[in-house]
């Protein structure tokens, strides 16, 4: 088969794929040499990176429960994801909330642009409350054209189902006059009824520009509260960590990717050449997207990245032993490369899109740090996999063009002897079940003396004490120093710090302090720094991770499971395949929560998002396999049991290297994170090794012989005629 480049054109993409690679590597380069400082190229970083603004509200209300203020929390978290989706919002002491706001420093547009909290009401033409602003599910501006082809400038309103019903009845009856709407009693629109609304979104028109419009859809969202709020204080907070967060986890990076690429170009010799070309661009291209999207990055974000930069190596690895394969099939190097793609590709979609549906629904009904990971998560799925297909193959092409047409270049694939992996299912099953059953003993354990996780102050709540200094500290003044003082008093090393900018302030959050403990607390630093005993302030503040916030992760995780098993009950025609690639990845989830229980790694909001990470490199790496399962079931007929085992067996054994370099590659990059990262990111890099050994395990040792039992034991054309 002809390559459709000749060298000529082969050598012009070869120079235009360095010009394009030295244009985004310069692009990257102004990027990241802005992001820390604050420069207009910079990508958002979080409250951790970057710092923020910081508002605390008071409660106005009389008698308010703690429901209505833990509804007020999470009403308050909805609206200020629009500023960021790391935005945190807590409770601290009895009656006060606090909004935390990464990447901004302006604390007076943020109050301006949120709005004051207050009681938002609809009215009729008589004064009467028909519906309260708790009513109203969201708000925004929009621009339409009307009938007349000109723009205009809408609210658009969704209502919740009660709300639904009470704006349909009285629209209904009052077509053709106003219903005002009332914000702390003064009327911000009088909209004029056209005609029934039943089906629970309206229109708001008549705004004079979109300004306006965002305006009044601001006051509408934050009058929807549960609870009267009114500004106790706003501060601009630095970053919780210092600038070595970032400076070490780009040089995690930077090596880990270099070890990559001389990996791939040892193993696959000029495939390995394209790749690592290839994922120059890929690294790009993310930290160009990141800024593009003002995607809001954290350290558990950088930790993604990273993570996700291993990843993407594993199209090209699916694809070269594809090609080898073909070379050692006898056929010449030019029809390997077309059928190797051609033959990769079934796999490599529905690995990510598998990943993708789960991305996308985390997206949709996640919240908070959980809508950060799936952006985070969906960009870099989507560029691996133009990436592979695309740009390695043009390279690829370009470079086989130039000359480079030896099947020495290229590697001949080697027929190696089966692996018996199916007959030593019971010995697999039987460690998988030991691993977890002592996490489950381990948080047992703990549990009776305490927390059965180790749950971090993101889960919990705890004490919040600020301390006001007579000079100013360097972050890593802070952690070298002052840290150590807190833990010692409180025997706890989860301790959060920030300081207040433009202040000598430093905020200390700890785990809940009894009041002799804060009493010892106040008196270390009196001690040893002078400070004034009585400028300390001590709250209680709760946990940053609401409990609705908790369930709105929990039912996306559910929801993105059984979407991915419907698209593989779909995609492999058997639901054998989806139920056990669904169970193999609660095993990784289980095993991952082992690391947790015994090691006593701190459960953040790092928790989840690691969990999410294992989740998407679990099913993408099942899927592989799975794919030529289904490949070699179309050239064999499996008569019996006998057959399914040795097909079973040989497809493992077929794509077996693939993980093994794909789990390599991305080792690789988490371990440089955990040997150069910080402390807090160690806590994350740690149980996300764990998380990608017990991945590749469950694929090969778990998933495979799940589906291999209930081939022979269940369902319809089962085979068990004989014992294996």
């Amino acid at each position: 088969m002809k390559n459709k480049f000749n060298k000529g054109r082969g050598a012009a993409v070869l120079v235009a794929i360095a010009l394009i690679l030295g244009g985004l590597a310069y692009y990257a380069s102004i990027i990241l040499s802005s992001t820390g400082i604050g420069e207009d190229m910079s990508v958002k970083l979080g409250l951790d990176l970057a710092g923020g603004v910081s508002i605390t509200y008071q409660v106005d209300d009389e008698g308010f429960t703690s429901e209505e203020v833990s509804d007020t929390i999470y009403k308050l978290q909805k609206r200020i994801e629009g500023y960021s989706t790391e935005a945190v919002v807590y409770r601290e002491g009895e009656d006060r909330i606090t909004v935390e706001i990464p990447g901004v420093t302006d604390a007076n547009a943020i109050l301006e642009e949120l709005g004051k909290p207050g009681s938002l009401e609809f009215q009729t033409p008589d004064g009467e409350t028909f519906m309260t602003g708790d009513m109203v599910e969201d708000a925004q501006p929009a621009s339409i054209k009307n009938s007349m082809g000109n723009t205009e400038f809408v609210v658009e309103l969704t209502l919740t189902s009660d709300g639904a019903v009470l704006f349909g009845d009285m629209t209904t009856a009052n077509v053709g006059k106003n219903l005002p709407i009332v914000y702390d009693e003064q009327v911000i629109s009088s909209p004029t009824v056209n005609e029934a609304i039943t089906g629970g979104k309206a229109q708001i028109s008549g705004m004079e520009s979109f300004e306006a419009a965002e305006i009044l859809a601001s006051n509408i969202r934050i009058g929807s509260l549960s609870l009267h709020l009114s500004e106790l204080r706003s501060n601009v907070v630095g970053a919780q960590l210092g600038n070595d967060a970032i400076s070490t986890s780009l040089k995690a990076a930077a090596i880990g990717l270099a070890i990559v690429m001389v990996f791939m170009m040892i193993v696959y010799f000029i495939p390995g050449v394209a790749a690592s070309i290839a994922l120059a661009i890929y690294t790009c291209l993310v930290i160009a997207t990141l800024y593009l999207f003002e995607v809001t990055l954290t350290l558990p974000g950088i930790a993604g990245i990273i993570l996700s930069i291993g990843m993407a190596v594993d199209a090209n690895v699916i694809i070269f032993a594809r090609i080898r394969e073909e070379i050692a099939d006898g056929k010449t190097v030019a029809s390997s490369m077309t059928v190797g793609f051609k033959k990769a590709l079934s796999a490599i979609i529905d690995g990510n899109v598998t990943t993708l549906i789960a991305a996308a629904v985390l997206g949709v009904f996640g919240s908070g740090t959980v809508k950060g990971f799936a952006s985070t998560l969906a960009i870099g799925i989507v560029l691996s996999m133009f990436t592979a297909l695309v740009i390695t193959r043009v390279i690829l092409n370009a470079l086989f063009a130039v000359g480079l047409r030896d099947e020495k270049f290229f590697g001949r694939g080697k027929e190696l002897k089966t692996f018996r992996l199916i007959e030593r299912r019971k010995l697999f099953f039987g460690i998988s079940i030991v691993a977890i059953v002592a996490g489950f003993i381990g948080m047992g354990a703990y549990g009776a003396n305490g927390n059965a996780l180790n749950y971090s102050l993101d889960f919990i709540g705890g004490t919040s004490t600020t301390i006001p200094f007579e000079e100013s500290y360097t972050i890593e003044q802070i952690e070298a120093d002052m840290v150590p003082l807190v833990t010692g008093v409180t025997g706890d090393s989860n301790v959060q710090t920030t300081q207040v900018q433009g202040t000598n302030q430093i905020i200390f959050k700890t785990r809940t302090l009894s009041l002799d403990e804060r009493e010892a607390l106040n008196q270390a630093f009196i001690e040893k720094y002078k400070v004034n005993k009585d400028e300390i302030q001590s709250e209680s503040i709760s946990s940053a991770v609401s409990s609705e916030m908790r369930t709105d992760a929990a039912k996306a995780v559910v929801i993105a499971v059984i979407c991915m098993l419907i698209y593989i009950w779909f995609r492999f025609s058997d639901a054998r395949f989806a139920v056990s690639a669904i169970l193999a990845l609660g095993h990784d989830v289980l095993v991952v929560l082992t690391c947790y229980a015994v090691v006593r790694i701190s459960v953040g909001s790092t928790f989840i998002a690691c969990m999410l990470t294992i989740i998407g490199y679990s099913i993408n790496d099942t899927i592989v396999i799975f794919d030529r399962i289904r490949e070699n079931m179309k050239l064999k007929k499996v008569k019996d049991s006998k057959d399914l085992t040795e097909l079973a067996n040989v497809s493992l054994t077929q794509t077996l290297s693939r993980s093994i370099n794909t789990s390599i590659t991305t080792f690789v990059m988490v371990f440089m994170l955990w040997l150069l990262g910080v402390a807090t990111i160690r806590d994350f890099a740690l149980p996300l090794m764990i998380g990608l050994i017990s991945g590749s395990y469950s694929s090969i040792c778990v998933a495979t012989q799940l589906w291999y039992v209930f081939k022979r034991k269940i369902g319809k054309n089962r085979l068990a005629d004989q014992q294996a």
